[in-house]
């Protein structure tokens, strides 16, 4: 697939990287692969962290791209969040599949 992103430096050089997450924008939604079992009882608090870092690295990488402010972008990332877990605008499909 030629639109996809590189593999992280640092996850190339460390021989105990896993990939977590892979989303992609596709037939007009959000599609994506999710490796869920990784850390037993802590799961849901371990990507409670993991998706405050994506909107930490998002909002880094807008303020590089565009010079926007990165603690607004967090807090306007926060605010469409917690908009779309009250009431979303749409629900997951497909199907879990285990490897």
């Amino acid at each position: 697939m030629d639109n996809q992103l590189p593999v992280p430096p640092s996850a190339r050089s460390d021989r105990n990287a896993r990939e977590v997450l892979r989303a992609w924008a596709a037939h007009g939604g959000l599609h994506c692969s999710l490796k869920v079992d990784s850390w037993g009882d802590e799961e849901r608090t371990v990507w409670g962290i993991i998706l405050t870092d994506v909107v930490r690295h998002v909002a880094k990488a807008l303020s590089e791209a565009k010079g926007w402010d990165q603690a607004e972008t967090v807090q306007e990332i926060r605010r469409v969040f917690n908009a779309e877990l009250d009431k979303p605008t749409a629900d997951p499909s497909g199907k879990f599949h285990t490897q």
